[in-house]
């Protein structure tokens, strides 16, 4: 799923949705493993699996020819945790129709209250060849801060090049599942990616690929051109011609192809932002949970 550009304005709640129920005691708003007075009828039970003489069904009582006494049990609503684990390497700081963090400090100014409003608690990590300590926030419900979180974001500018930094961020999350958006041009070495979804496993994993639609612009089939790695930096003066222009388009195709079959194995299919947010995609894009 790839968006185009937009005028329409950010919305207030991003909607986002969970298939597996959270274990977490603390109340909130998703499907939960947790038994209560409250919520959507789960099941019936009996009153020595679950001792709450209060919930007694005497329908099912009545109806067992041993008289056993069973009780009903209600499935309470509990919190989750959100991540958004962002990538900060230097080809995130390319800017052609757009600035790939202009965009991603968007994101997450959206995420951070949309999260807060639901009860959940977010999170921000954020890594190049290292986590980027001074863009991070630690797991909260709380608003403070997240003025000066986006702030960070906009001003930011990689320069750092690699992102081994991302496996170190995605350990700090814990073993406790999270929906973790992992935002980034996933410009990374295959190596490196799969690296990075498998130090992921376990949670719910939402990858939201970054682009510019000037990175990949139409290249000529004949001439000199200087060629810049946006991951590495490195620069190379190279004499094009279709054999070499279709061997590069080949190799882009075929890295996008490797990343979207990663990304689904490990956790969601990734959605596409070029150049601007699609809100009405994304929202729709998260609230399938799968």
């Amino acid at each position: 799923m790839t968006t185009k550009p937009m005028t329409s304005p950010p919305p207030v709640d991003l909607p986002y949705r969970i298939v597996w129920r959270s274990r977490s005691v603390r109340q909130g708003s998703h499907r939960s493993t947790q038994s209560g007075a409250g919520g959507l009828f789960r099941d019936l039970a009996t009153l020595m699996e679950y001792r709450d003489p209060r919930r007694i069904d005497m329908r099912q009582t009545l109806r067992d020819p041993f008289g056993t006494l069973h009780v009903r049990r209600f499935e309470e609503k509990s919190e989750i945790g959100v991540t958004m684990l962002l990538d900060v390497s230097g080809s995130m700081a390319f800017h052609g129709a757009s600035r790939k963090m202009e965009i991603a400090a968007e994101l997450a100014t959206v995420l951070a209250t949309s999260v807060r409003r639901a009860g959940d608690t977010f999170a921000l990590y954020a890594a190049d060849s290292e986590v980027r300590e001074e863009l991070c926030v630690a797991p909260t419900r709380s608003r403070a801060g997240e003025a000066e979180m986006v702030a960070a974001l906009r001003a930011y500018v990689p320069a750092h090049r690699g992102a081994a930094g991302l496996i170190e961020a995605a350990q700090r999350i814990g073993r406790k599942r999270n929906v973790v958006f992992v935002v980034s041009d996933f410009l990374l070495p295959e190596q490196q990616l799969e690296e990075l979804f498998d130090a992921l496993t376990g949670h719910d994993v939402v990858p939201i690929r970054i682009s510019d639609s000037r990175e990949n612009a139409e290249l000529p089939s004949w001439g000199l051109m200087e060629l810049t790695d946006l991951e590495t930096g490195r620069r190379r003066l190279v004499a094009m011609r279709p054999s070499l222009k279709a061997e590069w388009q080949r190799r882009i195709e075929a890295r996008r192809s490797f990343f979207r079959s990663l990304a689904s194995r490990y956790g969601r299919e990734p959605f596409e932002i070029t150049d601007s947010i699609r809100w009405d995609l994304l929202g729709a894009h998260l609230a399938t949970g799968a």
